[in-house]
């Protein structure tokens, strides 16, 4: 799965913080409303992965939640 194998590696890391951050501007400045409000509190969620090293979706091919390659 070379898309999770990408994500879960540091390039992928680098995009969910910056696709974190890109959300949190959208919703705070471009969104109104509580629409936007939501959509920043959604940004939070790959900010926060990607600063912590954490990949949501490396366990669905059995790698590690901590991202990187499975554990021999």
């Amino acid at each position: 799965m070379p898309f999770i194998n990408f994500m879960s590696s540091t390039a992928g890391r680098v995009l969910r913080i910056v696709a974190g951050i890109a959300l949190i501007i959208a919703g705070l400045a471009a969104i109104q409303g509580t629409a936007g409000i939501i959509v920043a509190i959604v940004g939070l969620v790959p900010l926060l992965a990607g600063v912590f090293g954490v990949c949501f979706m490396a366990p669905l091919a059995g790698g590690s939640l901590r991202g990187g390659h499975p554990s021999a």
